[in-house]
Formats: C-alpha cells, structure tokens, sequence
C-alpha cells in the first residue's frame, strides 16, 4: 500500500515546521499530522525531484515540546528515495518512467465518477462515522460474496473507514495496551519484513515496540513465525500481516493461517489482515485466500481477527480514501468509539461511490485483465537479467538486481541517472532485523502505468542490467 505525492505547491498551509516546534498547521493534503512534524517527512506532498526536506533548515525553539515518541520515526521510504537521487540529473532525452510508487493509474470506471457527480448534493451534511446503512449493507454483501462466507452482519461486523491506511493506524490506537505486561516490558506489534511502513509507526505512537518477522526467499517470502520465540509472543498484542503481501506478492495458505490462529488463541494477540491488493491476481479462478475466508475454512468465528481492504487499487480511485475494516464485532465496536474522537468519517458523496464500486465487480475484471496483461509482457523481459518471477498477487514485481554486482540503492542510482527510470530499492521497504536487511538486493517495481510505458521501462531496465556486462 503506497500513496502518491499531493501536487498541491507549497503554501503558508504547509510550510515545512521548526523541528521541535508544537505549531498548529493546517494543510491542504490530505495526510496525517504524523507527516508534518519532525522526521516525519514532507516528502509526499511534493514531486521525488523538487520536495524539500523539513529538516533541511530546521533550528530548535526553547518552550515548545512535541510528542517524543515522533522522535522514533524513520524518514519515509520516498524520503529516503529523494536523498538517494539528490544532484543526479537523468538524460532529458528519455521521458521519466516511475516503478516507484504504488499509485494506481487506470482510469476510474465511469459508474464511480457518476455516482460522485449524482451525490453532490450530500456536501450540505456531515456524514456519520458509522457509514450510511446503505454503504454497510453493500460492504457486508462484498465480503461475503468474494469470500463464501455466510452472512456478514452489516450492523456490527464491518466498519467504513477512510482508506485502509487510516485504519490500519488507528487499530494499533485502539486494541494496544501498553501498561498491560506486568513486567515493565512494553507490549510488541509484530510485523512482516519488508513491510508497508504504517505498520511500525502505527506501533510506535500506540507506545509499543515494533518486532520484524523476516520474510524468507526460500518459503515464498513467507515469515517463517515458528522461530519467534515464546517471550516474544507473550508481549505479542497485535500482528499485521498483508497479504497479498507488499512488495512480494506472496499470499498466506490455509496452513499458514492455521499456524496463526492457533498462535492468537495461545497468547490472546489481534490479527489485523492487510488485504488491499486482494482484488489484483492473475487467475480468475485462483482468487487470494483471505483471513475471514481462512477463520471460515477452519470452522471458527472471527475472534481476534480483523481484515482491512480499500478501493484504491480495485477501483482505481485513490483519491477516494474509501475502505472498510470487517471482522470481530468487539473490536469493531471499539474501533468505532475510537474513531468517533479521531477518525474523519468518509464523505457522503464517497460513502455512495463506494457503494457503486463495491456492487460491481465487471470493473475489476477489466483492471485485473490489464495487469494481466502487463505482467505478462514485463515479467519475462525482466527475467532475462534479473532474479524474478510472476507474484502470487498485487501489481509489484519483487526483483533480486545481485547477479548485476550492484546493491539495491545503487542500482536504483544508477538506473535513474542512466535512464531515467524510477525503482524503489528494497531495503527502504524494511529494518535490519536478525541480523540481515531482508530487503538487500531486491528493488521493487510497481507495475501501475499503461502498457506500452512499463513495456519501455522494462526495455530500459534490460539495456541497463547488459551495459553493466559490457
């Protein structure tokens, strides 16, 4: 799950803050406070060739405190990708092609942009956090739908949110306790590794320490949990797992999910199943396995266990911020009292979108059908110089560049500087943990653009990898 830059140029709204400084901002992007404050980067809000780091000229002010747990956030990987190409210039005479951020580019299906211009006049109210009953009945009849399930009570057990992003966040908010151990420990958010980055700033800010599950070539970049100690999973109190995963694409099996639930029952940790790129797969027949569909299989309710989708990247409306969180009615009733205080409720112009796009599933078959066909198209080329195959699922190609003698972030450098084509080295995707950066040696495409241009970015990608031999 990524999240395109805003275009939006810099205003008095979103000057860049005096680190240390606890200054009121308001800003026209739609982002969270967390983005704007020190080491939190502004590095969304602008293009990766002229954003400008908030700390670039940043003096400390006496008499102003700020959270200090915002002192534990990395630099966002975008951020890290700025630095990374700062003074390169890339041949002019090459149009830039981007595998960098995850941004869908389909076109929006014509039904959504009707049903937004057909509820307009829903701007005169504000709408509930809870949703319209409208919106839930349609998000309930999804789940069910795609993941045979029986019936999925739309009072209790599903909750729009705006944008799986937002949720995910806000869920660490919600079920962490961090004065639960009694041993003076903090409590751990477990986490795959690489891994979406919400994930351990969720974990942070909720006052909990981020524990990194390392994904394993070997097993289909599955974590291999197994080998987390018991300690470990006695602190345990919330694990996010996305699948299909970003950036590999790998999907969890039913027995994976086994292993996982009878973990959750042993040490009593919430399951938060990351499920945005379920939607993007290349057998019709194959969907992804999901949590709720696993919980279903097995012959168990949905205890401890939530699943967080989107709009995004199905429907192609990532302005829309448009998602859902479905599963335990327990914790959704608390999400909801939590997000009664925080979360923006969805716009009812959105909220009826969203019912559009969720009773209709022709357009997925048409966005899914075109990433078919460029995977198709890119994954061999690329095969031809670089460690990688067809995913599991999600529009990412996950490439190993070490037959290449380069590192990750190198050959992103040099790819850039060379050709002007933008991948996103693996290792900003992850933590050094266990003593190895999981993400070494690989670089992430996303495969978002039409055809043609991820065709010619992959005919780049080949010229550069053979110059290297020559």
């Amino acid at each position: 799950m990524d999240d395109a830059p805003c275009r939006g140029a810099p205003t008095r709204y979103n000057r860049p803050l005096v680190a240390g400084a606890a200054q009121p901002l308001r800003c026209r992007c739609i982002r969270g406070l967390a983005h704007h404050v020190r080491r939190a980067p502004l590095s969304l809000c602008q293009p990766v060739s002229v954003r400008q780091s908030v700390l670039q000229h940043a003096e400390p002010t006496p008499n102003r405190q700020v959270n200090p747990l915002l002192d534990s956030l990395q630099s966002y990987p975008f951020e890290k990708l700025r630095l990374l190409f700062k003074d390169v210039v890339p041949p002019a005479s090459l149009a830039h092609i981007s595998f960098g951020i995850g941004e869908p580019k389909h076109p929006t299906p014509e039904l959504i942009k009707k049903a937004v211009i057909d509820s307009l006049g829903g701007l005169a109210a504000y709408p509930l956090t809870l949703g319209t009953p409208a919106l839930r009945e349609a998000i309930a009849k999804w789940v069910t739908r795609r993941y045979n399930l029986p019936p999925v009570d739309p009072a209790t057990q599903v909750l729009p949110v705006s944008g799986s992003r937002e949720a995910l966040f806000a869920l660490a908010q919600t079920v962490i306790d961090p004065k639960k151990n009694t041993r003076g420990e903090p409590a751990i958010v477990l986490c795959p590794n690489p891994f979406y980055q919400i994930y351990e700033g969720a974990a942070l800010l909720a006052g909990a320490q981020p524990y990194f599950a390392n994904s394993d070539p070997k097993r289909n970049f599955a974590c291999d949990y197994s080998a987390i100690p018991d300690d470990v999973w006695a602190r345990t109190q919330l694990l996010y797992v996305c699948s299909p995963g970003n950036p590999t694409g790998a999907v969890l099996t039913l027995d994976d999910w086994r292993e996982l639930f009878e973990l959750s029952d042993r040490h009593g940790f919430v399951i938060a199943s990351d499920e945005c790129y379920s939607e993007i797969y290349f057998d019709e027949a194959r969907p992804p396995l999901g949590g709720l569909e696993a919980a279903h299989k097995l012959g168990r309710g949905f205890e401890r266990l939530v699943m967080l989708s989107s709009l995004s990247k199905r429907s192609n409306v990532p302005g829309m911020r448009s998602g859902f969180v479905a599963g335990d009615a327990a914790i959704l009733k608390q999400f909801l009292l939590y997000r009664t205080y925080h979360g923006a409720a969805l716009s009812t112009v959105f909220q009826a979108a969203s019912i559009a796009a969720w009773s209709d599933e022709a357009h997925v078959r048409e966005n899914r059908a075109m990433y078919v066909q460029k995977f198709s198209t890119v994954t061999p080329m690329l095969a031809d110089v670089l460690d990688v195959k067809l995913p599991d699922a999600a529009f990412y190609l996950w490439a190993n560049v070490a037959r290449t003698g380069l590192s990750d972030d190198e050959f992103a450098r040099r790819l850039y500087a060379d050709y002007n084509v933008t991948v996103l080295p693996g290792s900003f995707l992850a933590r050094t943990a266990h003593d190895t950066n999981p993400g070494r040696d690989f670089v992430r495409l996303a495969l978002v653009a039409g055809v043609d241009e991820c065709t010619e970015g992959a005919r780049r990608i080949v010229e550069f990898c053979r110059s290297l031999k020559s």
